[in-house]
């Protein structure tokens, strides 16, 4: 079978990756099963693009924020993720590139199951005013029969007015 090399996605250097996301995001959040709620997103891109915090407004899950620090480690990304409440979690990845989307699949732990995990970054279509993104952030256990994604949350990043602090 021969694929077209649009289809195929390709590896792709972080420096890429960091400032496509940087920016203020506002849109709605939702885990699979739950009612949407409004979130805002805070992304900021290191000077040296090796680095990228994206800060999840409350609204989600837990009672605080969350943050989401990706560095690059190499050909790899190292995400730490923490929300205030539960202990700080890591992840390396490896971060792909198609057709204007990123994907960051990484091998770890949920449930204390062995799973797949990805996070999408997808372009949305008919975005208007800037670049909008769709969010998703996906596992797969392998300790099982099913060989797909399960969608775990979605966020909304659509473009917003800078956030002013008091």
């Amino acid at each position: 079978m021969i694929v077209p090399c649009s289809a195929v996605a390709a590896k792709v250097n972080f420096e890429i990756f960091c400032p496509e996301l940087a920016g203020n995001w506002a849109g709605s959040a939702a885990k699979w099963g739950e009612a949407p709620k409004a979130v805002t997103v805070a992304g900021v891109c290191s000077g040296d693009r090796r680095q990228l915090i994206l800060s999840v407004s409350v609204g989600t899950h837990a009672p605080f924020s969350e943050t989401w620090w990706f560095r690059a480690q190499g050909e790899r990304v190292l995400l730490t993720y923490f929300d205030g409440v539960s202990a700080d979690k890591q992840q390396l990845f490896s971060l792909y590139h198609q057709q204007g989307n990123y994907s960051l699949l990484g091998e770890g732990e949920i449930n204390a199951r062995p799973a797949l995990i990805q996070l999408s970054f997808e372009v949305k279509a008919g975005a208007g005013q800037g670049q909008a993104w769709q969010w998703t952030q996906n596992m797969q256990y392998l300790d099982t029969d099913i060989d797909r994604y399960q969608l775990f949350r979605g966020i909304e990043l659509n473009p917003a007015p800078p956030v002013l602090s008091r």
